[in-house]
């Protein structure tokens, strides 16, 4: 990393920082000290800013947390505000099996959390090969039905969800949705990376 790149490193932002981010992976000052190679002492004086870790240490930090070090640093990010524009959401799906999706969050590096804007038609099923591929290891997903009704089928059960029921769920099962009425659903739908325990 060239020193021109560290115009927007901010030291007393990486603390807190590390911390969220680590908390929101599940992982303890301990745990994430053996993916790193940086000792639990010197990560928890890293995170409540009582030191600013050198660039190799923070590079090593970063590993641990599966990021670039420019993520971790957010240097990859223009500024504390992103805006995505009704005509610049990115999406997929199938028109021909009535599934059609839209991802309403930005492509934030190192970002764990993704909300999407689903439409099903009377018939469709979520879950196709153009649909998002499956949830990572520890996600969960929160979907809000915006209008009709859906059934959402996790894990071998079903749930019988009508406009306005929201759902939480660990999104690393098997799980689709299935729109069985005679109207078109819409839902909501937010997926959070590596934040389940159990």
């Amino acid at each position: 990393m060239l020193a021109t790149e560290l115009d927007g490193y901010d030291a007393t932002a990486v603390g807190p920082r590390v911390r969220a981010l680590r908390e929101a992976m599940g992982l303890s000052l301990r745990e994430l000290a053996l993916r790193c190679g940086v000792s639990a002492a010197m990560l928890s004086q890293v995170e409540r800013g009582e030191t600013s870790p050198t660039l190799q240490v923070a590079a090593r930090i970063a590993a641990g947390l599966e990021l670039r070090l420019s993520q971790l640093l957010r240097l990859d990010e223009s500024g504390s505000v992103t805006v995505v524009r009704a005509g610049e959401r990115g999406g997929g799906g199938s028109v021909r099996r009535g599934h059609r999706y839209e991802v309403l969050t930005p492509p934030i590096p190192g970002q764990r959390l993704e909300l999407s804007l689903h439409t099903l038609a009377p018939g469709a099923v979520t879950g196709g090969a153009e649909d998002p591929p499956i949830h990572e290891p520890g996600s969960r997903e929160i979907a809000l039905v915006e209008a009709g009704a859906v059934t959402l089928l996790c894990d071998g059960r079903s749930y019988e969800l009508a406009a306005g029921d929201c759902v939480t769920f660990d999104a690393d099962l098997p799980h689709h949705f299935e729109n069985h009425g005679a109207a078109e659903t819409r839902l909501l739908a937010v997926v959070s990376a590596g934040l389940r325990r159990s």
